[in-house]
């Protein structure tokens, strides 16, 4: 079992990435938009993929298959349902790369129109928050000398590594001893996040080229937000609503106050 590892990684370092490949799997609507509706994390059935890609079942399947053979995507059965999610979280941070050079899609509809003001509000990238509540979540956080490291600005001119968006490499963010203290208090497990996995992170995001908070941290303090209820999923995936008691809580603990 190790040859077959070992060999798998020499296979990996010496030939080159497929990018044709899986650009034409991004590429068909249906399947773009069945990603863009996973890029949250969560595992979705094939109805409600085959809905949010406005195919039919059968159509739907032959999609998955393709998403899941090119392993863009994983599938769980469940009984008789199938559950499906992203692979992998580089796959989320590819689409939100493309949204930076995409084209505006036509809006046909007010549903369409509001949806995408919804997303760029408040949205998730793959397991922690983007958009205007992602951007305005760190800037408190630093306000509030949780976090330390820099602004959370973005500027593309002076940017050494980081692109329009995706994963940032040019700052280093850290919490201070404020930080966890606070967030411990809040509920978060500090030393019981995955080792394997940076604590503190930053994505450069595609909609408001401001910074926002990934990592571990950023990853267990959605979780937690989701868990008291002060933030909730919308009708359309990866959309993110702040409830009251959201609304209250996080100004109370953070600080953050969301614009009217």
């Amino acid at each position: 079992m190790a040859r077959t590892t070992t060999g798998r990684r020499r296979d990996q370092v010496h030939h080159q990435p497929d990018i044709a490949r899986a650009a034409h799997l991004i590429a068909d609507p249906s399947r773009a938009r069945m990603l863009k509706a996973l890029s949250d994390g969560r595992a979705l059935a094939a109805g409600v993929l085959a809905a949010e890609a406005g195919v039919s079942a059968a159509t739907a399947s032959a999609h998955l298959g393709k998403l899941v053979e090119a392993r863009l995507v994983d599938m769980e059965s469940v009984g008789r349902c199938r559950y499906y999610r992203l692979a992998n979280p580089d796959v989320s941070l590819a689409l939100e790369a493309l949204a930076v050079i995409a084209p505006p899609l036509p809006v046909t509809s007010l549903r369409e129109s509001s949806t995408a003001g919804a997303l760029r509000r408040s949205r998730t990238c793959y397991d922690h928050l983007a958009g205007q509540l992602g951007v305005t979540l760190l800037e408190s956080l630093l306000t509030g000398g949780l976090l330390a490291g820099h602004d959370g600005t973005h500027h593309p001119g002076r940017s050494v590594r980081d692109g329009a968006s995706g994963y940032g490499h040019d700052v280093d963010y850290r919490l201070t001893d404020t930080g966890r203290e606070t967030l411990a208090r809040f509920g978060l497990d500090l030393d019981g996040l995955p080792a394997r996995r940076p604590l503190i992170r930053y994505c450069v995001d595609w909609s408001e080229q401001r910074h926002h908070l990934a990592g571990a941290v950023g990853a267990a303090l959605t979780a937690r937000l989701f868990a008291l209820g002060w933030l909730r999923y919308g009708s359309s995936p990866r959309v993110v609503h702040v409830t009251e008691d959201g609304a209250d809580g996080l100004a109370g603990t953070f600080g953050l106050r969301l614009a009217d």
